[in-house]
């Protein structure tokens, strides 16, 4: 399951790279690091940040306000205020976002290189997933998407694997700035007792007793399939004992024990 994840994520990170195009309409925004240039006007250039206010600070012309609209219009702003100002006559103004600071979703968790990246033009979950170097080995295989909107926050969970397996990207929703993807530890099993390894393991979709106890490496010389037990906690936080048998489907954090045959 990990490796159809791994190779959907490595398919499109060769595609997630941005477009001029698409960063043709990005808006600006607060904390953008922007690059100015006004032909044949070296001393004209300029690179600064945008305020919280969402403006910047223009040599001839002050204050000029750019939150909020995408590079093009921001160039055509500037040139229209040096022209009507009367300090050039034709501004050729040229605008690049060096640092999108503003456009910026979180990708947290059990991915390869976790941190903020871009949202330039239309980004999906999958998109930054990619970007991420993709779930990690240890990632689950559903990711949860925590998104604000209308100042309601909202948490879905998106089952990644389900959706390649079944070519349904209906459900690769797209993101914008300050969503946050967040990739939980996969569930795990414990198996213990009479088995070649003991330990903790990565819970499988729909594992049996028998498939878990193969995880495990098998019985010891000593071991007996007979009177195997799962010990798993209940909803109310009381701990059960299970007889096993081997098509028991197992569930996350149980605790499977296995006997010494006593012949």
């Amino acid at each position: 399951m990990k490796r159809i994840a791994g190779w959907m994520c490595a398919v499109l990170l060769a595609t997630a790279l941005p477009t001029l195009a698409l960063a043709a309409e990005v808006e600006l925004g607060a904390g953008d690091v922007v690059k100015v240039s006004v032909y044949n006007n070296p001393d004209l250039a300029l690179e600064t940040r945008v305020s919280e206010s969402g403006s910047i600070t223009f040599p001839l012309i002050g204050k000029v306000e750019v939150g909020g609209l995408s590079p093009a219009a921001a160039e055509q702003k500037i040139a229209g205020l040096l022209e009507s100002g009367g300090f050039l006559r034709k501004a050729q103004v040229n605008l690049i976002v060096t640092v999108p600071q503003s456009q910026l979703a979180s990708v947290l968790g059990q991915v390869n290189r976790p941190g903020r990246y871009p949202v330039d033009g239309k980004r999906s979950v999958m998109d930054l997933l990619a970007l991420a170097g993709g779930i990690s080995a240890d990632g689950a295989d559903s990711v949860t998407l925590i998104r604000k909107r209308g100042g309601a926050t909202t948490r879905e969970s998106l089952d990644i694997v389900e959706m390649v397996r079944s070519g349904s990207l209906e459900r690769d929703l797209d993101l914008a700035a300050n969503d946050v993807i967040y990739v939980e530890r996969a569930p795990h099993f414990y198996i213990y007792g009479e088995v070649q390894r003991p330990g903790s393991f990565r819970l499988e979709r729909s594992m049996s007793v028998v498939q878990a106890l193969s995880t495990g490496g098998g019985l010891t010389p000593r071991g007996t399939e007979k009177g195997m037990v799962i010990k798993r906690r209940g909803a109310d936080g009381k701990l059960q004992v299970i007889d096993a048998k081997h098509d028991d489907m197992v569930k996350t954090d149980d605790v499977i024990y296995v006997k010494e045959s006593l012949f």
